[in-house]
């Protein structure tokens, strides 16, 4: 089969989300005075994504709208439950400024993307709202890469769903078998994708465990310049993925 389109994740696969969380909330913490109530800047960094991770699971199993993981991150980590909608609105807009300070691509992005513009259609899919998507993406650059950005919030379905995947390809007019998917996840993106019926890769950022896969489902790599080749030669039904 022919691989005719990329459909790309956003977070820690295109942008190197975690570095800009962990700067932009050490500087946010500084700032607030916040830090002296841990004993130190890591565990207080580690806290903060543990409440991340467990109100974005909220969100993407349904049980909680985007604003509201944010607000629910916010009230958790500071340990004010009766903390009003817009104290923790301004809250997470301080350090919104902070983490966007902190935005960037990881170094391997703009020449895979270049290396694939002329062969194969791109499109996104993310678990996360297109306001926050569109904005990142524009503002890296990479916004008019893309034929679509299809994102959780306004699909009303998230990763690892099928219908989440299968939106995509619907939007780019192909079946599942003629498009890949590219994600740091090996679940949420990996498996997920699989399952969905696209060739499948994980790109290994460091930032995610594969110990709850059990199979091999999806094409492991550990930087994008290994995807080109990946997707001109179909291996879904020959050579072994390297996931695992």
């Amino acid at each position: 089969m022919t691989i005719r389109a990329v459909v790309w994740d956003v977070d820690d696969t295109l942008f190197d989300y975690t570095s800009a969380d962990r700067e932009g909330m050490r500087a946010h913490l500084a700032v607030e005075g916040l830090l002296a109530g841990y004993g130190s800047a890591e565990e207080a960094l580690v806290r903060w994504r543990e409440i991340t991770d467990a109100q974005w699971a909220r969100f993407s199993a349904g049980e909680i709208g985007f604003e509201g993981q944010r607000r629910e991150r916010v009230r958790v980590f500071l340990g004010e439950a009766a903390l009003t909608d817009a104290e923790a609105d301004d809250w997470f807009r301080r350090y919104m400024g902070h983490y966007e300070a902190a935005w960037s691509l990881f170094p391997d992005v703009l020449p895979a993307l270049e290396t694939l513009s002329a062969s194969h259609r791109h499109a996104v899919l993310s678990n996360s709202s297109l306001t926050v998507q569109e904005r990142k993406l524009r503002t890296l650059g990479l916004l008019d890469r893309f034929e679509t950005v299809l994102c959780a919030a306004e699909l009303g379905v998230s990763k690892p769903e099928a219908g989440a995947f299968l939106a995509a390809c619907e939007a780019l007019g192909l079946p599942p078998h003629e498009v890949a998917y590219v994600g740091d996840h090996p679940e949420i993106d990996g498996r997920g994708a699989a399952e969905a019926g696209l060739l499948s890769v994980w790109i290994d950022r460091g930032t995610a465990s594969a110990r709850a896969v059990g199979e091999a489902v999806a094409h492991r790599i550990s930087t994008l310049a290994e995807l080109p080749a990946l997707v001109r030669a179909d291996t879904r039904f020959g050579a072994p993925s390297t996931f695992g």
